[in-house]
């Protein structure tokens, strides 16, 4: 049991280096102990963010979110060990007394991406972070410090925040690909449009003032983060949050214009990056 719970681990770890390299050089960037137990929130992370790549329409999805509630609910489909990043995840929850209802809530959250439905809110959208971005950087801070955990809460909500609104720049075009709209519809209505009007993308100057209001909403979450009580133990779960500003600045500045081309830092600025921010400790 203890080799095939390794080879689980190491699966995790060997996934998130092909889906998401940034959370994989935070793990390697993190305490060797618990290294392992990152690496399977982190890839249960992946595993639920690339649902919607993985199927064409929403019920498939569904179901694919279905078992993972199941297992977390007790009632797996089939054996744990013939699912690797299911067997580490329930280790990680039984080693570090994680609530499990955290991940259910995390599963309920990322239904939204299955389908093409407004953010209603800026409420939402941030309900839609503080369930996703937010609770994994509070799981990941539960692993390494509880107390540490329970004292940077607000941190982990506002930086999770920010976080999210970053990725969600990031993933705009394909978003808007597919007909989905995460800038909350108080955002475009300020700016003078609707769901329809931002994915028709002919206001340029309209859609990028939603952008620059969506990416600033993001830098308000970001600089609270930042001066909320956070502390030293738990600053590896804060890591990858230390990749959200130049997304953010470069997003304001691009407006419109980031349809049409990329502006995701390279890699290695961005392995630079986090490792200046571990030696700081400062995202």
């Amino acid at each position: 049991m203890t080799d095939a719970i390794e080879m689980a681990q190491d699966t995790c770890l060997s996934m998130l280096r092909d889906l998401d390299r940034d959370r994989y050089l935070a793990c390697l960037l993190s305490p060797e102990p618990v290294r392992h137990s990152l690496a399977a929130l982190y890839a249960f992370n992946a595993e639920l963010a690339r649902i919607r790549d993985l199927v064409h329409e929403p019920l498939p999805g569904e179901v694919r979110m279905q078992y993972w509630r199941d297992l977390l609910e007790g009632n797996p489909h089939g054996s744990t060990q013939a699912n690797p990043v299911a067997a580490a995840l329930l280790r990680t929850i039984e080693i570090h007394s994680l609530p499990s209802n955290v991940l259910v809530n995390m599963i309920e959250a990322r239904i939204f991406d299955l389908y093409d439905d407004p953010m209603e809110s800026r409420a939402a959208l941030e309900g839609y972070a503080g369930e996703t971005a937010s609770a994994l950087i509070q799981l990941c801070s539960l692993v390494l410090s509880p107390i540490g955990a329970a004292q940077s809460s607000d941190a982990a909500g506002h930086a999770g925040v920010a976080q999210a609104i970053a990725g969600l720049l990031l993933l705009m075009p394909l978003h808007s690909h597919r007909g989905q709209v995460y800038l909350p519809a108080e955002i475009l209505a300020a700016t003078g449009l609707d769901r329809e009007g931002f994915l028709a993308r002919q206001d340029r100057t309209r859609i990028s003032a939603a952008i620059e209001a969506f990416a600033g909403l993001g830098r308000d979450h970001l600089a609270k983060a930042r001066q909320s009580h956070l502390s030293r133990e738990v600053f590896p779960a804060f890591l990858p949050v230390s990749l959200a500003e130049p997304i953010l600045l470069k997003a304001q500045k691009l407006g419109a214009d980031l349809f049409d081309r990329s502006f995701q830092p390279a890699q290695w600025r961005r392995q630079l990056r986090l490792l200046r921010s571990s030696m700081r400790n400062r995202f």
